[in-house]
């Protein structure tokens, strides 16, 4: 399962981990990933996504909806289909 936001796809970051002799390794920064379940009154139901806690907060700040439409990203898909 790869480590990236559905929404705005940030995903992990390289770099290095720098000693104080100047030894330089290889490291990896992992975006603050969550899983949640987001009520949608557009929808009227949960919403099930796999995003940053950056996007968790414009989210709840927001809207989903506007949130999706400000960002080019289709919320369309993430509508359930069992209703």
């Amino acid at each position: 399962m790869a480590r990236r936001c559905e929404l705005t796809g940030t995903g992990p970051l390289a770099g290095n981990n720098v000693s104080h002799a100047h030894n330089k390794t290889r490291m990896r920064q992992l975006p603050n990933l969550q899983s949640k379940r987001i009520w949608v009154p557009e929808f009227n139901s949960f919403v099930k996504v796999k995003l940053t806690a950056r996007a968790l907060r414009s989210i709840a700040k927001v809207g989903f909806v506007p949130f999706c439409k400000k960002n080019g990203i289709d919320h369309a898909k993430y509508k359930p289909t069992n209703g």
